[in-house]
C-alpha cells in the first residue's frame, strides 16, 4: 500500500467513523491528551494565517460540573436566547427536511415518539448538561475580524472533531451553548470583544448507549456540487 493510499484510507475512516456523542463516561482525560488534540487541530487553515480561534477548556471533572450546574441554572432562569451571533430564523426546504430527519432518528433511538413533549423537553435540556461530558471547550473569535474569522473557526472545529476521534475521544459540537453566550463568556471571564461560536463537549463515549448508535445521513456529491 502506498503512502497516498494509506492516507486516503485513514481520512475516509476518520470522516465516515466520527459521529456526535450524546452519552459520556464519567472519566476525565489526561491533560497531555487534550493538549495533543488541540495541537493537531491548530494546524487548521485560516485566512492570512491569523488563527483567530481562542479556547477555554474545562480541565477537570469538578470544573466541568461547576460550569454544567451554573449553565443549567441560567437556562432555567433565563430561557431567552442571548447569543453573540444571530441564530437562523428557521430552516426551510431541503434544510428543514435534513434537520427533521436528524431529529426523528435521534428521538427514535431513545424511544421518544411524536407528541411526547415531556421527554422531548428533557432530552433538549441535556444539551445544556453537555450530555454529561467530562470536558467542554468554548470556542471564540475576535469580534473585530468579522465573518471570515467565523469561517476559519468552522475549519478549526472540524479539525478538532477529527483530531479527537483519531485519539479515541468522542465529541459533541454544540451550537446550543452559544444561545447563552453572554453568560458563558461572563462565567469564564471572556471579554465581550470576543464572539462565542459554539462549545465542543468531549470525552470517552458510552459506546453501548442507544443514543450513540444512530447515525445521520449525508447528501451526495451531486446534491452539493455543480460542475461548470
Amino acid at each position: 500500500m502506498t503512502s497516498q493510499t494509506s492516507d486516503l484510507a485513514a481520512l475516509d475512516r476518520l470522516t465516515s467513523g466520527r459521529s456526535t456523542c450524546r452519552a459520556y463516561q464519567n472519566k476525565a482525560l489526561d491533560a497531555d491528551l487534550i493538549r495533543s488534540i488541540v495541537g493537531m487541530a491548530s494546524r487548521s487553515a485560516s485566512w492570512c494565517n491569523v488563527q483567530p480561534w481562542q479556547l477555554v477548556i474545562t480541565e477537570t471533572l469538578e470544573s466541568t460540573e461547576r460550569f454544567r450546574e451554573a449553565l443549567i441554572g441560567r437556562v432555567r432562569s433565563h430561557p431567552e436566547t442571548e447569543s453573540d451571533l444571530p441564530f437562523p430564523p428557521g430552516y426551510k426546504g431541503i434544510y428543514g427536511e435534513r434537520r427533521r430527519g436528524a431529529g426523528i432518528a435521534l428521538y427514535s433511538s431513545l424511544g421518544i415518539g411524536p407528541g411526547d413533549t415531556e421527554r422531548s423537553a428533557q432530552q433538549a435540556l441535556r444539551n445544556y448538561r453537555m450530555f454529561d461530558a467530562p470536558h467542554v471547550a468554548i470556542v471564540t473569535v475576535p469580534a473585530e475580524l468579522g465573518p471570515y474569522a467565523l469561517v476559519d473557526a468552522g475549519g478549526f472545529v472540524a479539525s478538532f472533531l477529527l483530531a479527537a476521534y483519531a485519539h479515541g475521544v468522542a465529541t459533541t459540537p454544540q451550537g446550543a451553548l452559544a444561545r447563552h453566550a453572554h453568560f458563558v463568556r461572563e462565567y469564564f471571564g471572556v471579554p465581550d470583544t470576543q464572539h462565542m461560536i459554539c462549545g465542543i463537549s468531549f470525552g470517552y463515549a458510552e459506546a453501548e448507549h442507544p443514543v450513540n448508535r444512530f447515525r445521520t445521513t449525508r447528501a451526495g456529491v451531486d446534491d452539493l456540487a455543480r460542475f461548470a
